[in-house]
């Protein structure tokens, strides 16, 4: 099974670099790392151009629209291998991850999304939360993660045939991530690992929250959304 990593970037220097060469260094010569930039105004672009020149597996694509689920979405339709692996522009890979997730898959040919757990780290990749699963109750099914999401896109990895069914990305959920998780447990077909794969770094520029910082109307609104929209979905693709 050939690998695709789907990289969402936007300001990302200061970290992007430690980021790839972790992801590369795991990756085959088949596979590809397919980076998503959302007008970046820093050094970002010079950096993934300096990849591109080296490594031919490296490929970019300016996200048309603006946003993280835009970016992300970018990113996934221009993924081609069997497995699509998202991925942040500031986190680092255990060296295990992709060997690791790729084993879960040869096992369980009937699941479509993997997600692992992970160790939230800071600045200096020193532990600040040593289980993501611990700290957010995480585990599968619908309605517990409508409820409370547990779902998270840097840990998260799908089979292809799974494109069909989460794109486009809904524009009304709250991210990316969440809805992709929800319509994998739709299809009863996701599956939470235990492997902490990831050290999922926490900075001051962080475009998203470990935490929901939503009010409560905004939580009841989305809910209703994306219970709406994910049955919509279960009716499409029956």
């Amino acid at each position: 099974m050939n690998v695709s990593v789907a990289m969402a970037t936007y300001n990302g220097e200061k970290y992007l670099s430690q980021q790839v060469d972790s992801i590369l260094s795991q990756l085959d010569s088949e596979d590809e790392l397919i980076i998503s930039d959302d007008h970046s105004s820093d050094q970002t672009l010079s950096i993934i151009d300096k990849y591109m020149q080296a490594d031919h597996r490296v490929k970019l694509f300016i996200n048309e629209e603006s946003g993280v689920t835009s970016n992300f979405e970018n990113a996934i339709k221009h993924t081609k291998n069997d497995l699509i692996f998202l991925s942040d522009q500031d986190d680092i890979w255990k060296p295990e991850k992709v060997a690791t997730v790729k084993s879960y898959y040869e096992k369980n040919p009937e699941i479509q999304m993997i997600m692992s757990d992970i160790t939230v780290v800071d600045n200096e990749i020193n532990t600040t939360i040593e289980s993501f699963y611990e700290f957010r109750g995480s585990r599968s099914g619908v309605i517990k993660n409508i409820i409370k999401n547990s779902y998270i896109g840097c840990a998260m990895s799908f089979r292809k045939e799974l494109k069909a069914k989460i794109l486009p990305i809904p524009r009304n959920v709250p991210m990316h991530d969440m809805w992709i998780g929800l319509v994998a447990d739709m299809n009863k077909s996701a599956l939470l690992i235990p492997e902490k794969l990831i050290y999922y770094r926490r900075h001051d520029a962080n475009v998203t929250s470990v935490e929901n910082t939503s009010s409560m109307k905004e939580k009841i609104l989305w809910r209703i959304q994306i219970s709406s929209l994910l049955f919509k979905t279960f009716l499409k693709n029956r």
